[in-house]
């Protein structure tokens, strides 16, 4: 038991004991009180169903995963709430009316087990695709039981079988062979790190019991976790390891001729990864390597036998500047596509490794207020093909079909689910506390400029993820045809502008990242988008810190929030289920000088009686086993102490989205939007 917790004097650490019937109780009981307020009007009703038929809907575009000449699609709808898992070919993709061929019928499976399975994903074995890794939550955990499938047969095969087959962990399985695998998951006492995931990896071969696996590779007790895996690209088959340190930094290893794991000398804190004998290198932080420093957010490529070697001699493929950095990149058989963000506006480019060096050339334009994405990349059986997706906040997403050196062909167009006539897509910039402008995105009917009005600002802020155009069905039809007007914030601690964007907002900065967003909750006020008994702001997991920290520190600025499965006791987050993961995010609360920066903003150690607070509702899963539901209960009864308009709402299941099925994500959608409806329109600030 650490220091700190042993001095916790704390009247609702009851509330931490996720499955106790008397937590359960208190939290079914305040979900009663929701239910009645917010659930039980013929609004609420209207909004579920058509958010639940859009998320059911059978036009909707099935997005794939290509694997050779196989395209694997996961689908709900009305009739599969658990969802199939299915494949067809690329010529019957094409067509209006694909011929999916069914591998596994969740619903099936979850009847016939006696079991609540969602879904969580697959690892198919290439290039024979005769078998497959399945994993399956119970409830939307991120725990996962995980059982061979035989894709010939369409069964799965039991361990005395001779199957793989691992119960319910936090694991990690990936193929050697069809007969040998990586494992890594909990073994017993020591096998796992304080983070509760893998610290120890083995090879584990067909027959034999998990037990007599043989370790090839640790980590330790304090790193995030460890994983194995094997490049199987012919004439470049590699083994290799990752050992992170920290949710940011990881040592990369490969393993030699001799079995021997060789430590790839780059940066910890550096996106590495190769392809055929190319190391591509993106460094976070500022890279000397001899005379030559790269910038954080560069591109690097370099010969990977040359500097396992000791060669060091870089081409710089891509180097950022003030408004632009890079997003993304992957290959092709022959090409290298570079994803950018210039004022979080994407941009893609193609680069072409020759004799001479490498040709740069523009891939294609991405409309304007929107987001293109590059998908479906196969170099080892794809040649040179891909797929784009191209979607805005008021423009349904569009797949399209396309390769290097020819014009991109519309494969499927997602349905509208909304009126977005007359709805624009702004972009406007705050100034932020030390100076620093800080973008953000205002979706909203025209008719609605110079008339201050309802409107909801989202954020996150965290972790280098970025938070670009995406079209928002639930959002138009809650909102936006309502009249509101929505926004969408790029704070420091995401990745717009690169690495620099989010180590701005690490540990002793991550108070930037709360003045950012009360920056631009001014700034909308300044610019008669609202007023502040007008605006709420929404976030989650991350995002529902930021939330926390605008109750318990800007609540002036706010007419309601919604926090949803939030961080809220930043005492204790390292102790509760994966926390420990996030210290080289937010800080040790166990080291006097980190816990003093993070007891100036945690927002459970932050409440003020005396200051007046917006009304919020706090939403939560019991089944989070990411972010632990303690946070939010917890918060919800001290807040509750203080006489506080506090509504709270615990999803007995759904995991760390919050919702397991379509349905439950319909009926959260709508609560959210139906309490933002009561708070903003009908009574700001008022119970």
């Amino acid at each position: 038991m650490s220091g700190v917790e042993q001095k916790v004097t704390d009247p609702y650490l009851w509330l931490e004991d996720v499955t106790d019937e008397g937590a359960l109780d208190w939290a079914r009981a305040r979900n009663e009180v929701v239910g009645r307020r917010f659930t039980e009007t013929d609004r609420f009703a209207e909004l579920e169903r058509r958010i639940l038929a859009m998320l059911d809907d059978d036009t909707k575009i099935a997005f794939p995963g290509r694997r050779g000449p196989w395209l694997y699609n996961f689908w709900r709808d009305a009739q599969h709430p658990r969802g199939l898992w299915r494949r067809t070919t690329f010529d019957s993709y094409a067509t209006d009316e694909p011929e999916w061929d069914v591998l596994i019928d969740v619903d099936a499976l979850a009847e016939a087990d006696g079991e609540n399975w969602v879904w969580a994903g697959a690892t198919v074995l290439r290039p024979s695709q005769e078998r497959a890794f399945i994993r399956l939550s119970r409830g939307g955990a991120d725990a996962k039981v995980q059982r061979e499938f035989d894709l010939t047969t369409r069964e799965f095969i039991a361990p005395e079988d001779g199957g793989f087959y691992l119960p319910e962990a936090k694991s990690q399985l990936s193929w050697i062979d069809v007969d040998t695998v990586y494992v890594g998951t909990d073994f017993g006492p020591g096998s796992l790190t304080d983070s509760g995931y893998p610290r120890v990896a083995k090879r584990w071969r067909r027959g034999t019991a998990l037990a007599e696996a043989e370790t090839v590779f640790e980590g330790k007790p304090g790193d995030v976790s460890i994983s194995v895996g094997y490049d199987r690209h012919p004439g470049y088959e590699r083994h290799f390891a990752g050992r992170a340190t920290d949710f940011f930094n990881e040592e990369v290893h490969l393993l030699d001729a001799e079995g021997t794991w060789q430590l790839l000398d780059t940066p910890t804190d550096a996106d590495v990864s190769w392809y055929r004998d190319w190391l591509l290198v993106r460094p976070k932080t500022a890279w000397t390597v001899g005379a030559d420093t790269y910038a954080p957010g560069s591109l690097l490529v370099t010969d990977l036998p040359g500097f396992l070697s000791g060669a060091r001699e870089f081409e710089v493929l891509f180097t950022p500047d003030a408004h632009t950095s890079l997003d993304g990149w992957g290959w092709t058989e022959n090409h290298l596509i570079l994803s950018t963000l210039r004022d979080v506006q994407t941009g893609l480019r193609v680069l072409t490794p020759g004799p001479d060096g490498w040709s740069d050339s523009e891939l294609t334009d991405s409309p304007a207020m929107s987001s293109t994405s590059v998908t479906n990349l196969d170099p080892l059986e794809g040649g040179d093909e891909f797929m784009l997706t191209t979607t805005g906040f008021t423009t349904p997403t569009t797949l399209l079909s396309s390769a290097i050196g020819t014009s991109a062909t519309v494969l499927k167009q997602a349905p509208a689910y909304y009126d977005a006539t007359g709805i624009d897509t702004e972009q406007f910039f705050a100034t932020s506390d030390d100076g620093t402008a800080v973008p953000y995105f205002v979706i909203r009917h025209r008719d609605r400029r110079g008339t201050p009005g309802p409107t909801i600002m989202n954020g996150y802020g965290g972790f280098e993820i970025s938070k670009t155009p995406g079209y928002m069905g639930g959002a138009g039809m809650a909102w936006l045809e309502r009249g509101g007007t929505y926004v969408v914030t790029n704070i420091r601690g995401g990745g717009e502008y690169g690495p620099q964007w989010h180590t701005a907002a690490l540990k002793e900065h991550r108070h930037r990242a709360f003045e950012d967003f009360a920056a631009i909750a001014r700034d909308l006020v300044t610019r008669g988008v609202t007023t502040p008994e007008q605006l709420g702001a929404v976030g989650g997991s991350n995002g529902g810190l930021l939330m926390g920290v605008m109750l318990t520190r800007y609540p002036e600025l706010f007419g309601a929030i919604v926090c949803q499965v939030p961080l809220l006791d930043m005492r204790r987050y390292h102790l509760l289920l994966a926390g420990a993961s996030w210290i080289a995010e937010y800080g040790d609360p166990d080291k006097p000088e980190e816990w003093a920066y993070l007891s100036e903003y945690s927002p459970y150690q932050n409440t003020d009686p005396d200051r007046p607070y917006p009304p919020i509702l706090l939403a939560t899963s019991t089944r989070d086993d990411r972010v632990h539901p303690g946070h939010a209960r917890k918060m919800a009864a001290l807040l509750e102490s203080q006489d506080r308009t506090v509504w709270y709402y615990e999803n007995i299941e759904g995991g760390h989205g919050g919702a397991a099925d379509n349905k439950q994500s319909a009926y959260l959608a709508a609560l959210v939007y139906e309490f933002f409806t009561q708070m903003l329109f009908e009574e700001p600030r008022t119970a």
